[in-house]
């Protein structure tokens, strides 16, 4: 199946939020993260999102251009994802506002080109992160974007308050503790700004973290989710949980954390820090227990079986997709494709 059409991506928003489940949004940068990102989704039955960095679209070229990298990362997931019958979602992850320019504006010029066309847009979505700014700067630029990308059939995702630890070269490790909690006046005001433009995703902050923790020592506050929605509701008699909500800085988060907030509108989490991990741990194994095969030395030539990059590659894609699979087990995920 190809990458979802704008209508199968409200619809799966849709029934994320009446099923209370979320869509894990994996963190690709290479054809290895794809695969294992879409045979997780299929052997699960789900349906998921795949997304790129700035950085990780500028190692899929060399460090050469990011918005190239994640063009070439996303022709070869439309092309991966033809392959599977579950929907895949593309999407691109933190654009903060000085790289809008040189990485967000030409991935949208390509899905412009690409509508007018007659084709579908590159990318379903893309993530502005204008948390730096004041909330003010931050919607006023968030609903700039969301203005451009709804005339081609996508959406914007925006983050008020900010996300703590370091990812992918944004480092708010020393932000003050009331920055990473959105309040609920705030939330209202994301959706006031955004609501009348179109369909757009939030990541509201409820201490979350980027970064590598053992479970308990991230403090997180899913009511915060919870007053939220309430005040928007309040206010615009919208009904329950009108505001579709993101939760990144996941790693460290006990299940019942996680699935409390999926009761509160989240339908998309992000997953890096421990598929990273997850691909890298088999390597590590293949080259510890092969590691005479994988040298050459005085003479010796090693054995080509071991050091193939195809042998490792596939245990770091297998341990990658292990992990995704969890994931979907903990966002209440599996069985839910609409395409089931």
């Amino acid at each position: 199946m190809p990458i979802a059409t704008t209508e199968q991506y409200h619809q799966m928003l849709d029934n994320a939020k009446k099923g209370k489940f979320a869509y894990p949004a994996i963190n690709v940068v290479n054809l290895e993260g794809i695969n294992a990102a879409c045979q997780a989704f299929s052997e699960l039955n789900t349906d998921g999102m795949i997304q790129f960095s700035t950085g990780g679209g500028a190692h899929a070229i060399g460090g050469i251009d990011s918005a190239k990298g994640a063009i070439i990362l996303a022709e070869a997931t439309h092309r991966i994802a033809a392959e599977h019958n579950v929907l895949v979602v593309l999407h691109t992850d933190h654009c903060i506002p000085e790289k809008v320019d040189p990485f967000m504006i030409p991935l949208i010029e390509e899905s412009e080109r690409r509508v007018a066309n007659g084709q579908l847009p590159l990318f379903n979505s893309h993530m502005f992160d204008g948390s730096s700014l004041t909330l003010d700067e931050n919607l006023e630029k968030g609903l700039e974007i969301a203005k451009r990308l709804v005339k081609i059939g996508m959406l914007v995702e925006v983050e008020s308050g900010i996300v703590g630890g370091e990812e992918d070269g944004i480092d708010h490790s020393d932000v003050k503790a009331e920055k990473l909690y959105t309040s609920p006046e705030d939330m209202v005001q994301v959706y006031e700004t955004l609501n009348d433009v179109g369909r757009f995703m939030y990541a509201a902050t409820f201490g979350n973290v980027h970064g590598v923790y053992k479970p308990g020592n991230v403090k997180l506050t899913p009511a915060i989710l919870k007053n939220g929605q309430a005040a928007v509701d309040a206010k615009h008699s919208t009904g329950a949980n009108p505001l579709d909500l993101v939760f990144h800085g996941g790693s460290g988060s006990t299940q019942e954390e996680i699935q409390e907030t999926l009761d509160y509108g989240v339908i998309k989490m992000n997953v890096d820090t421990d598929t990273q991990y997850s691909f890298s741990r088999p390597i590590v194994d293949h080259v510890l227990k092969n590691y005479d095969g994988m040298l050459r030395i005085e003479g010796e030539m090693g054995n080509k079986k071991v050091y193939d990059p195809r042998s490792y590659l596939k245990a770091g894609t297998e341990g990658m997709k292990e992990r995704i699979k969890k994931a979907i087990v903990d966002l209440r995920g599996e069985g839910t494709s609409l395409l089931a």
